[in-house]
């Protein structure tokens, strides 16, 4: 197991993964609403409103907290799970489609990590999860999957998913690095994001990458996504849509869903 801030942990499976996390008497996890795989004899949960942070803020902290959430187009609430036994405990917390889990030290990041607001997976109880606009106009109005990102603060560790292959890459300073909007999983605060119009008519309307793109300029590192959240949702609607694709591959090709119903009937 890997230690780092009093959190053990393990990432298991290769496509597929989910991470299991030790926790020590009285230690505690905070988990996406939805995330929890299995969890040990001895751990309690917790739905709280908001992100879960430990915050003197009372009711209106934790309606802030939920608020900003629910502008992250996450939902209202987190769940804590709480190691209420006498020794050490695990909860597991599964990605939600084919990607990679990284385990993120935010006290090595200086505290703090702007993430793709659909990334978020668990962390250690006490990250702040909150959320960061876009400075500028451009990346307000045209930004995508990219406009209001989550800001994820405190000193712990924490678990964010990238779809399909993941690439680390740190830019150094002044170096520009242009990339689909969905594609960006997390960079630290001292990259600058902005949005940019693709250039030429031609290419932004005939070139199927859409007509506005990120760029990322250094120093700081990146984690980039091959396979989008969006991208693989917008590919399944249109393969299941009436004018859906029907390779002879497809199990509902031909007959369709009546004629294997009717097999059985």
């Amino acid at each position: 197991m890997t230690r780092m801030h009093e959190v053990d942990f393990q990432i298991h499976g290769d496509d597929m993964q989910f991470v299991e996390v030790e926790l020590d008497p009285n230690e505690a996890a905070v988990g996406e609403a939805g995330a929890m795989m299995y969890m040990e004899d001895g751990i309690e949960m917790e739905t709280l409103f908001g992100d879960g942070s430990e915050k003197k803020g009372g009711f209106f902290g934790s309606l802030l907290g939920a608020g900003k959430r629910l502008l992250t187009g996450e939902s209202l609430f987190t769940t804590v799970f709480l190691n209420r036994g006498s020794g050490k405990r695990k909860v597991a917390f599964a990605a939600p489609y084919p990607g990679r889990i990284i385990p993120v030290d935010l006290g090595k990041m200086g505290g703090e990590l702007i993430a793709q607001k659909d990334s978020f997976l668990a962390a250690a109880k006490g990250v702040s999860l909150g959320i960061a606009f876009q400075k500028k106009l451009g990346a307000g109005l045209f930004g995508g999957e990219g406009f209001i990102m989550q800001r994820l603060q405190g000193d712990g560790l924490a678990f964010i998913h990238a779809g399909g292959t993941l690439h680390e890459r740190t830019l150094a300073a002044g170096e520009v690095l242009r990339v689909d909007t969905g594609c960006i999983v997390a960079f630290q605060p001292s990259v600058d994001y902005d949005i940019q119009m693709v250039g030429g008519i031609k290419t932004a309307f005939f070139g199927g990458e859409g007509l506005f793109f990120a760029t990322l300029r250094g120093p700081g590192t990146v984690w980039l996504q091959s396979l989008p959240l969006s991208r693989l949702a917008g590919r399944i609607l249109a393969a299941a849509g009436p004018g859906g694709s029907r390779d002879e591959g497809s199990v509902l090709g031909g007959a369709g869903l009546g004629g294997l119903l009717g097999d059985n009937e």
